[in-house]
């Protein structure tokens, strides 16, 4: 009983009824800010079923492809700026893209950062009749005959999917520049490029290659995680545990416009923290494959632009800096 009242004590303190009630949804969008399929359009589809079960509220998708994410970042900085029924997925990629630059004259400041409510981790995959076995192999060859290759991602030279895949060529001892390299607007249509065999390997990430590896469409070499993914997925290799010390985890959450009232901001931190202790994100990320992750409000803020400045140091090793 004692517990129960605890619990109690606590729901009110993290989500105080005028904070709650200062602000009505009307019509929300969530912008996934590249083509459908990738990992920003799983955070939208989350966060609609999620608000969908909880407030009942219908949220609609809107797809902004564009500069990988440049497009609806000018989008809510300006056009949308004090508009709090805009929200926007982002991901560790977003906070890349600041840090090198890509989003012209906007920084991290120029949003509220709203939290990360989800983990996801870098993958290497090839089609599933590739010969590459492990990651050896496909760097082996690499190493070979880097003119044969076709490298596809999300992004330009520079993006964190290219970072990824650059990281491990790096430690390899191969020019990631050798590498023939096409940007794709998102994970989907990289993946779906791959599928195809318009490019040979796709350094995505986890969320966006699991149901094709499932339906045994594609193969992943390795996981950029610290260690085996848990359950159903722990027969995939780290690659680490293959020789290449290069982790690269994802957070996945959204931002808003950087105009709106502390109180309209309040109520999209205090909706989250409901929407967590409730279990409806736990349920949520489970069905689009992702791992706990809890980050929300001022303490995502913080991290974000921790991370913008982290993140640069990525660049500085590839000259990718202005």
């Amino acid at each position: 009983m004692r517990s129960f009242f605890l619990i109690v004590l606590h729901l009110l303190v993290v989500f105080p009824v005028h904070s709650v009630e200062a602000f009505e949804l009307e019509k929300p969008v969530c912008i996934a800010p590249a083509k459908p399929g990738g990992g920003h359009d799983i955070m939208c589809r989350l966060l609609t079923s999620a608000l969908g079960e909880a407030l009942q509220v219908d949220v609609s998708i809107r797809y902004m492809p564009g500069g990988i994410g440049a497009l609806a970042y000018n989008y809510a900085a300006s056009t949308r700026q004090k508009d709090a029924n805009t929200v926007v997925a982002a991901s560790t990629g977003t906070a890349l893209n600041i840090a090198l630059h890509k989003f012209g004259k906007y920084t991290e400041n120029d949003v509220r950062w709203l939290g990360a409510v989800g983990t996801d981790y870098g993958v290497i995959a090839v089609r599933s009749d590739a010969s590459w076995q492990t990651l050896d192999e496909l760097i082996a060859d690499l190493r070979q005959h880097p003119e044969t290759f076709i490298m596809g991602a999300a992004g330009s030279i520079g993006s964190q999917d290219w970072m990824k895949m650059a990281l491990i060529l790096d430690e390899a001892g191969i020019d990631p520049q050798a590498i023939r390299y096409i940007s794709f607007e998102g994970g989907g249509a990289a993946s779906d490029a791959l599928k195809k065999d318009q490019i040979q390997v796709f350094p995505g990430d986890f969320t966006e290659v699991v149901q094709q590896q499932e339906a045994g469409e594609l193969r992943v070499l390795a996981v950029l995680a610290e260690d085996r993914l848990p359950g159903e997925y722990g027969d995939i290799p780290t690659a680490r545990e293959q020789g290449y010390d290069v982790v690269w985890k994802v957070w996945r959450g959204f931002y808003l416009p950087p105009r709106i009232t502390n109180a309209e901001y309040s109520w999209w931190v205090n909706t989250f923290f409901r929407l967590e202790a409730t279990g409806v994100l736990a349920r949520e990320r489970q069905k689009m494959h992702l791992f706990p992750l809890m980050m929300i409000g001022d303490e995502f803020d913080l991290y974000v632009k921790n991370s913008v400045r982290q993140l640069h140091d990525f660049g500085n090793k590839f000259g990718l800096t202005q």
